[in-house]
């Protein structure tokens, strides 16, 4: 016989956010959480207000809507049983990027900001798989809209510079403890280190290799497996992507910004190519150790939790921007459809961050 405590848990680890947690861990995330009920009609969360946290739906259904510029609204998400929203603001402030309303009576949870912090900063190991969780599904987000985003063309594509190669562009690189200078002194005042102290740093590049790169030499090209990720002490990478012969820009990553690691933390082949826009010396961080560091509950694994969250939200931010050029090059082009469908992939995220993410 179950039960209703027994019932509640089980149906807690029927969400999406807490799929794969132990019973143990759903129990400590369910003595945190706040049963909540709306009717239909019921706004749960306005657009612009601050997000407070996340929103567990166990049954029941809710759209996400936009007010448009011209007057009316536009409907950006539709969720349901067991879908989760405002999971963001778990890890970084933010605002509401839409109206979320119930279309049919719902019942679920509501997980507060404050609350989980607490708990992050114990170091529960309920609150370290939550935040896991949460940069899975952040991650697998930000591949869906970088994805929409490589399939409208944009003013800034150019033809491809130059074939890629065909095996790893590194394969002849050298790597060491040691560079042209005193690289472990700069690493301190990275902005990936941010929140890290001393002995936590020494613990996280333990096993990284340092390299030396030419101008222009590639680090890793579209669809290769991702076997590792990129540090940059100094120097500056161009990450882009690549189809029917035309590149794009994403992004200039200088000293302290953390590349190729989405891909690392998946498992999956890079989504774009990079190579050095400058010389440059950069922490080649192999795989399987760095997701050892990152899945474990030492002060360094948080720190790395923590640094991946910055990343994260430092690439969404970067892949916002192009979603608002594309919105407005389909509005200059009297291209209705396409415009609609850029605003619900912007405003279907429900969250956005209430200051620039640096």
């Amino acid at each position: 016989m179950y039960t209703r405590e027994r019932m509640s848990t089980e149906a807690l680890r029927r969400i999406s956010l807490c799929q794969g947690l132990d019973r143990e861990a759903a129990q400590k995330l369910l003595a945190l959480a706040k049963e909540i009920s709306f009717v239909k009609g019921a706004q749960l969360v306005r657009q612009n207000e601050s997000a407070r946290g996340a929103f567990l739906i166990r049954k029941g259904e809710v759209e996400a809507r936009v007010a448009l510029p011209g007057g009316g609204a536009l409907t950006v998400a539709e969720l349901g049983d067991g879908d989760v929203f405002g999971e963001m603001a778990l890890i970084e402030r933010g605002v509401c990027s839409a109206t979320v309303v119930a279309r049919t009576n719902v019942d679920g949870w509501f997980i507060a900001r404050d609350d989980f912090r607490a708990m992050v900063a114990s170091r529960e190991a309920v609150a370290l798989e939550i935040q896991r969780a949460i940069t899975r599904n952040l991650a697998s987000k930000l591949r869906a809209l970088n994805a929409q985003v490589r399939d409208h063309p944009a003013p800034e594509d150019r033809p491809a510079r130059e074939a890629p190669p065909s095996g790893d562009p590194l394969a002849g690189i050298g790597r060491s403890k040691h560079a042209s200078f005193d690289w472990r002194a700069f690493l301190p005042i990275l902005p990936f280190f941010e929140g890290f102290d001393v002995d936590e740093i020494d613990e996280l590049v333990a096993e990284a290799g340092v390299m030396e790169l030419a101008r222009s030499a590639w680090v890793f090209a579209q669809n290769q497996p991702a076997d590792a990720c990129y540090l940059i002490v100094r120097g500056a990478l161009e990450v882009f992507t690549r189809a029917d012969g035309r590149e794009r820009r994403v992004a200039i990553a200088g000293p302290g910004e953390l590349v190729g690691y989405l891909a690392a933390l998946e498992g999956a082949a890079h989504a774009a190519s990079a190579r050095a826009r400058e010389a440059a010396c950069l922490l080649e961080f192999p795989r399987k150790p760095f997701l050892a560091h990152y899945e474990g509950n030492s002060t360094a694994s948080v720190s790395l939790q923590h640094a991946i969250h910055r990343s994260l939200l430092r690439s969404l931010a970067r892949t916002n921007t192009l979603l608002t050029r594309l919105i407005s090059h389909a509005r200059l082009s009297a291209a209705a459809a396409e415009a609609a469908e850029l605003e619900a992939a912007l405003h279907g995220q429900i969250w956005r961050a209430d200051r620039v993410i640096e």
